[in-house]
């Protein structure tokens, strides 16, 4: 399976196995109690909504060209993740945030992320960081959301404020 990181044990160096019942990877050594978990790592997400009702979505200069997405950070050792949006809003695109609300938690599959998205009205100027080049902002009743991830997000966060967001491929 690709998500094995230890294909032996750490700590006895026995060949590691998954647990028919509880799904977790462990050591096979009778006597050795090695558990590998791969538990999901905690993400937060901002639905930026930039003056009344436009969101601003951004491009990540390692992404293809033409994807946009919100503004997403890891949460940092001991940071609440209110407390978390608000800076990664600040870092990535200079903006100071004036509140935030829960939207929802989101799993993320493919990376192994559990995604804690926020509703986040900001203020200032727009000042990317250098992990950004590119944003655009968009009013709320022409955003479209991708069926991902982040995309639930900001899908739920439209359908909450009356709009019926549709839904866009990933081509």
């Amino acid at each position: 399976m690709s998500d094995v990181i230890f294909p032996h044990c750490p700590q006895c160096t026995s060949p590691m196995s998954t647990d028919p019942v509880e799904g977790y990877y462990h050591c096979t050594r009778m006597d050795c109690n090695f558990v590998q978990y791969l538990n999901p790592t905690p993400v937060v997400a901002a639905v930026v909504e930039y003056e009344h009702e436009q969101l601003v979505l951004a491009h990540n200069a390692s992404w293809p060209e033409g994807w946009f997405g919100l503004i997403t950070g890891f949460l940092e050792r001991y940071e609440h993740p209110d407390q978390a949006i608000i800076r990664e809003v600040k870092e990535e695109l200079g903006l100071q945030a004036q509140a935030s609300s829960l939207i929802g938690h989101y799993t993320f599959e493919r990376m192994n992320q559990l995604i804690i998205a926020y509703h986040v009205k900001v203020s200032g100027t727009v000042v990317l960081n250098d992990e950004l080049d590119a944003y655009r902002i968009i009013p709320y009743e022409k955003v479209q959301y991708w069926p991902s991830g982040t995309g639930f997000a900001l899908r739920d966060h439209l359908q909450q404020r009356g709009f019926s967001p549709l839904q866009r491929s990933f081509k």
